[in-house]
């Protein structure tokens, strides 16, 4: 268990600008910083942080709380877990107690699996960098592809022996159960034989990391010349690895594709390490597989521009047009560089220098219409129906761009370099993004005039909060915001002098409602008002902190979200037009009264509406003449209130 202090102490030192840094790529904007959600795919940057208040909030989904609350929802990890994530970061020593056999059965199986990847990794390494073997046959290999200590060290390479089951004997001995290393692909476990070996015996080893840094997976070049064998091996799918969902290099590469606003995406593991030591950071590979929506997301949180680098192979580059489109329909910008016949990202950094490498993917950087229309038109040549065919592919992949405007200004290129009008363009580019609304829709296609898209107006929201929710809202946002704030009123002291009187905002809300017997419906809210009105009685002090790093997360997340509001006044921009607005602290006693009074009014009405009610079903006289005074009662209060008097006592 963790100390009390150390949690304190990594709450207090966790920058949430840094922490949500990592993930997303942030760009200021007034007091706060903004960028794309990680929680939900879009487009419009609708993820506000706030450094100074340690929050953030999407207003696009609604995820709101502070760094320990991001790197629990981002991670899907539990409260000690992020602690301890964070406690990293920051190198902030915590004390763990060794975990017994029984501890790490009971534990959350996948910080299990993670612990059980760490200790391989570490393994593997130690073989590497130790063993006869791993010296002569893994760190040979390495030498050979110019791979250096340093980058060893960075991408964390090792080397698993060619033995039946070394590692997971050894893995087995150290008290790691044998499921874990099943789970994980690290071992193969056949039950009916009664036998378990290494999966990746006789490999050099690559290992996967997530966007923290933490070991998922593993990938495995053997070092045989067996053609039985497959060249590369990656570990199978499991809670913690999935690999449509993964690059390789992501973890080294994030700062810097945020900092260039650019990721170079190769196909393999040497493809990135190569560029890394060309000095290019900003490089994740794909690890063979087909690039997936899922691995364009996680690009697109720290930069919407990719540059794919491809080797000379035709075949290769064309199978890849659909990740091309795939990254298009993202809204996200797409360049392609073509490495010469023969080489690939890897052999090309080996044969030059680092200043050449970068100075020759500048150069051959084109955008995507320049490439596909010069590839496809060296295979159409003077063929007037693979050149309709070219065209058709080109106009398909304009279509997919959701941007009005960039689509336009590639029709326009495209018109010029396939020297054909660009209405004709148009009409097609139209006629394919009508065919996609209707298959959207479930349209009748006669139902939609040609070239001609009709956006329906967007549906009413549901379930929006009443009037009642709004209000309760609000009194809390006060209370979260302005707390210790002082309000004055006019106060005539012992001479008969009228003076200005300090009252905290959370005094007199407290007060008021209490005289009024109010509480909240929201039991949230009810939580936060009760814990304010307990901190008041007992002379404590209560504030933002306590409620945003509150255990119950659905306290922390209400918290940050009513703390973090999504426009800001430029003061600024208005004074030079000579219009000065007041902000909220300096017309905060109006404010509050306005919204006690406004919350009152409602509360008042709710009341009114239950007797009127109840009038309907009266039984007696008796019982119908004392709805009527508490009808009238209500009535008076009502209009009290309207007239803006407060302090009079709401009761049935």
């Amino acid at each position: 268990m963790i100390r009390q202090e150390t949690i304190q102490t990594v709450i207090e030192t966790a920058r949430i600008e840094e922490v949500v840094g990592d993930f997303v790529s942030l760009k200021k904007r007034g007091a706060n910083m903004w960028g794309n959600c990680p929680f939900h795919n879009e487009k419009t940057p609708s993820f506000s942080v706030s450094p100074s208040k340690g929050i953030y909030k999407c207003f696009g989904c609604g995820k709101a709380g502070t760094a320990v609350n991001f790197i629990m929802e981002v991670e899907k990890i539990t409260f000690p877990e992020a602690i301890r994530f964070l406690a990293r970061k920051y190198q902030i020593d915590v004390e763990e107690e060794r975990q017994t056999e029984e501890q790490i059965q009971a534990g959350n199986e996948r910080e299990s699996l993670l612990q059980v990847t760490a200790f391989a990794q570490k393994y593997f390494t130690e073989q590497l960098l130790n063993t006869d073997e791993g010296k002569s046959v893994g760190l040979s290999y390495f030498r050979e592809r110019g791979i250096t200590d340093e980058s060893i060290a960075k991408f964390q390479l090792g080397y698993c022996n060619n033995s039946w089951d070394d590692f997971t004997k050894h893995a087995l001995a150290e008290g790691y159960k044998l499921d874990f290393l099943d789970k994980t692909g690290l071992s193969i476990v056949k039950p009916d034989e009664k036998k378990q070996f290494d999966r990746f015996r006789g490999r050099v080893m690559f290992p996967i990391l997530n966007l923290t840094g933490r070991v998922i997976g593993f990938g495995g070049r053997i070092m045989t010349t067996d053609k039985n064998k497959p060249k590369y091996v990656n570990s199978p799918e499991s809670e913690i690895y999935n690999k449509s969902h993964t690059l390789y290099g992501i973890f080294q590469a994030k700062s810097a594709i945020v900092s260039k606003d650019n990721c170079f995406l190769v196909e393999g593991y040497t493809d990135v390490i190569s560029l890394h030591q060309s000095g290019i950071h900003n490089v994740v590979a794909s690890s063979g597989t087909s690039l997936t929506n899922d691995q364009i997301k996680l690009i697109n949180r720290f930069t919407q521009n990719i540059t794919i680098l491809y080797d000379g192979d035709y075949a290769g580059i064309k199978a890849s047009f659909r990740g091309i489109d795939m990254i298009l329909e993202q809204g996200m910008n797409v360049k392609i560089v073509l490495f010469p016949d023969g080489e690939d990202p890897d052999s090309f950094a080996r044969k030059h220098r680092s200043q050449e490498v970068i100075e020759f993917i500048e150069k051959e950087s084109s955008d995507f219409i320049t490439f596909k229309t010069n590839l496809l038109l060296g295979e159409s040549g003077k063929d007037p129906i693979k050149r309709a065919n070219l065209i058709k592919e080109i106009v398909h992949s304009i279509s997919l761009i959701p941007d009005k405007i960039i689509r336009q200004v590639y029709i326009r290129e495209c018109s010029s370099l396939l020297s054909i009008e660009e209405l004709i363009l148009n009409t097609e580019v139209n006629k394919l993004l009508r065919q996609k609304f209707i298959k959207e829709n479930s349209l009748d296609q006669q139902s939609v005039p040609e070239q001609q898209i009709v956006i329906p107006p967007e549906p009413q929201k549901q379930n929006e909060p009443s009037d009642v929710e709004n209000q309760e809202r609000e009194i809390i946002r006060l209370l979260l915001t302005y707390g210790h704030t002082d309000i004055f009123f006019e106060h005539e002291d012992e001479f008969k002098q009228m003076a200005e009187v300090p009252v905290k905002v959370a005094l007199f809300i407290v007060n008021d409602l209490s005289n009024d017997e109010i509480t909240f419906e929201n039991p949230v809210y009810q939580f936060i008002y009760e814990a304010y009105q307990t901190s008041l009685k007992e002379e404590t002090v209560i504030d933002q902190q306590f409620f945003l790093h509150h255990p119950e997360s659905v306290v922390s997340t209400m918290a940050a979200e009513l703390l973090l509001t999504r426009y800001e006044v430029s003061a600024a921009g208005w004074e030079k037009h000579n219009i000065f607005v007041k902000e909220e602290p300096s017309r905060l006693k109006q404010v509050v009264m306005r919204s006690l009074l406004a919350m009152k009014a409602r509360k008042v009405e709710q009341m009114l509406d239950e007797i009127q009610h109840k009038l309907r079903n009266a039984t007696d006289d008796e019982e119908s003449m004392n709805l009527l005074q508490q009808f009238q009662t209500l009535k008076t209060i009502s209009m009290q209130i309207q007239s803006q008097e407060l302090g009079r006592v709401v009761t049935k």
